[in-house]
This record gives structure tokens, sequence and C-alpha cells, in this order.
């Protein structure tokens, strides 16, 4: 078993009169609200098979999330290879700069941009765009959904 210790970072912005933290998780503290998300968006949502969406990454990757309150309503993955995914914003949340808010303090908490991917739905590449990921890659399917590979610029 690996023992990780991490720095909880906390960032806050305020939307329409609510305060939004985002932070990195701890997996075995905030699984259950992590995965929550997850479902939600994923499986529920975009009808990706739960054998796709968990695949046995997550206890080795560094967790991060965005909350409201308490409530948990963006999450995201960065796996050892320095894949960046499994982001999501619950629906009701979206549109509101919480996604941009998590990516943006990822980002910046990064021991190095060197080798960051991940490998975007092709609707979310302009977002993605936007903070400094690069389109490097044909389309191809996963879960049947078209991505993009894209690599963060340094």
């Amino acid at each position: 078993m690996t023992v990780r210790y991490y720095c909880i970072m906390l960032t806050t912005m305020t939307i329409e009169k609510q305060t939004v933290s985002v932070r990195i998780a701890i997996w075995e503290n905030d699984k259950e609200e992590l995965s929550k998300v997850r479902r939600l968006v994923f499986i529920e949502e975009q009808k990706i098979p739960k054998q796709l969406e968990w695949d046995g990454e997550d206890e080795l990757s560094i967790h991060y999330l965005a909350e409201i309150e308490t409530k948990i309503v963006a999450v995201a993955r960065l796996k050892p290879d320095g894949q960046l995914g499994r982001m999501a914003v619950l629906k009701e949340y979206r549109n509101q700069g919480i996604g941009s808010k998590l990516l943006k303090f990822i980002i910046k908490n990064l021991n190095s941009r060197k080798n960051i991917y991940l490998h975007a739905q092709v609707s979310a590449i302009p977002f993605y765009k936007k903070h400094g990921f690069m389109e490097c890659e044909d389309i191809f399917y996963e879960a049947a959904i078209p991505h993009k590979k894209m690599l963060l610029e340094d």
C-alpha cells in the first residue's frame, strides 16, 4: 500500500452569492462524493458503461474537487502518467465558471506541465484550448463518444 501525503490547497470564488471552494481531494475521505458526481455525469447522463468509468485507477490518482458549501459540484483526477481526466461538473452548475476554476487550480498546482495530457470529448475541445491545451491527434472513440488527445502546452 502506498501512503501519500498531500498539502491541501484551497482557492475560492463567488458565483451568484455562493462561494465555490476548489481543493485537492483525499480519495479515501472524499471517494463517495467524488464517485457520486462521476456517476451522475458519466454513467447516468452520458450513458458510459460502469466498467469503463470504474477503471481501477482512482487509488493511484490525485483527485480535485470544487464545492459550494459542503456540496461537491465538480471533480477531476490526474493519473500518475500525467493524464488529466474524469473532469465532470454537475449539470445544474455548468456554464458558471466552475469547471474553469477547477482546471486553473489543477494547472497552477502541477509540479510540472511536462507530459500532461487528456482525452477531450470533441464538444469540450474549445474549453480545454482556452486553458492551454492543444490538439495533437485525430479523432478516436471512447465509450462511443468522439475524443481527441490534447497536450498541455509548456
